[in-house]
């Protein structure tokens, strides 16, 4: 058999070339896909994996045991299939594999888009191993969720929801998927950071909550759960040098999956937001003291993204970077001061007068450039 049709890829849907990756894997079929269907069905039927921190005490492990009990029903397998041409212009089967997870004795499901974008079939197997077709009811790209539903014969068990507004640093975190096809392996670790902001093909992923319990390629669209066994977020990528865990993974909050999965399972669709186009932070009195500015508040622009309403405007992000208060920082870029004049104050401030805008709206934007005050206009852009 020639070495081309021995071959299974693994492919990670790559956001920047620091490292920063989408946790879907990929395989690529040819004509030996029955064979490696029958190794992933071997290695799917394995014992369950259960990764528990070597100075884990009974008690946390009894706890990890005991909300793995609790979740793991609710988890599921994805598989979605996309037929691609190869380059002898002959149609491959591109497989992707995924994690998800049911909301519903009826059968809806949430997991990440890049696990099922650009499918034309998707399976979802549940946890006792029953396969099912599955349909898209809709997806909100920008923030990376979809939602599935099934026709389950009976009612189906489904997770409970935790409040991610509450989260604090140190917290246990508990994540349970399918890395490698390997079905709901669960890992440990603790809430790293909260508010983590990335950049993805799509733009900007904000407010992640990063953590150290392993993830892996197959983990996508699972859930990140704490010591009550309650969802407290969606795993969805991953800071990789390797293509494997390195301890920095990311997921979404609940509280904004549960907002766009009420929002598309009522209306089908996600409702368009004004968009800026940049990433920023808050400038704070000892920053602007520090860098010698001539203000003391406003928003720092770090990035801008190509094509966007602020590039497009003239806005310009940052190009040098700094350690403030065992912080890295982009600098450099203009600094956003006011909108419409309305003075900014935080990034908070200026994203709910952004959104308070409608896709198309012109705003005045007030903002420093070496030391000086200029205006500029930007047509806000849509996103959803």
């Amino acid at each position: 058999m020639s070495s081309k049709s021995s071959l299974v890829y693994y492919l990670l849907v790559s956001l920047l070339s620091s490292g920063i990756v989408l946790a879907g894997a990929f395989l690529y079929f040819d004509e030996v896909e029955q064979k490696w269907e029958k190794k992933f069905k071997e290695l799917e039927n394995r014992d369950i994996n259960i990764i528990i921190p070597e100075n884990a005490s009974v008690t946390e492990e009894m706890l990890i045991m005991n909300v793995y009990k609790k979740v793991s029903p609710c988890v599921v397998h994805i598989t979605s299939t996309a037929l691609k041409w190869n380059f002898f212009m002959e149609i491959v089967p591109q497989q992707g594999i995924g994690s998800g997870f049911i909301i519903s004795k009826d059968g809806y499901i949430v997991t990440n888009n890049h696990v099922i974008a650009g499918a034309e079939f998707i399976k979802v197997k549940l946890a006792d191993g029953e396969e099912l077709d599955a349909s898209l009811v809709g997806a909100d790209p920008q923030n990376d969720v979809a939602v599935l539903k099934i026709d389950p014969p009976h009612d189906l068990p489904a997770v409970e929801l935790g409040d991610s507004d509450k989260l604090q640093v140190g917290m246990l975190a508990i994540a349970i998927g399918n890395p490698f096809g390997l079905d709901r392996t669960v890992t440990v670790g603790v809430i790293s950071a909260l508010n983590r902001t990335i950049k993805s093909e799509e733009g900007i992923m904000e407010n992640l909550i990063q953590t150290d319990a392993s993830i892996n390629p197959g983990n996508s669209g699972g859930p990140l759960v704490n010591s009550r066994g309650e969802v407290i977020g969606m795993n969805t990528a991953i800071y990789t040098t390797s293509g494997g865990s390195i301890g920095i993974g990311f997921a979404i909050p609940i509280n904004k999956v549960k907002k766009i999965t009420e929002e598309i399972i009522s209306k089908g669709e996600i409702k368009a937001y004004a968009w800026l186009g940049i990433y920023g932070y808050t400038l704070t009195p000892e920053l602007a003291e520090y860098l010698g500015l001539p203000v003391s508040e406003g928003v720092v622009v770090s990035y801008v993204v190509p094509g966007g309403p602020a590039e497009k405007a003239g806005l310009r992000g940052g190009s040098e970077q700094i350690i403030f208060k065992n912080e890295l920082l982009t600098i450099g870029g203009d600094i956003i001061v006011s909108i419409d004049d309305i003075e900014i104050k935080s990034m908070k401030q200026l994203r709910k007068l952004i959104s308070s805008h409608e896709p198309g709206d012109i705003i005045k934007v007030g903002y420093i450039r070496d030391n000086k005050l200029e205006y500029t206009t930007v047509k806000l852009g849509r996103r959803i």
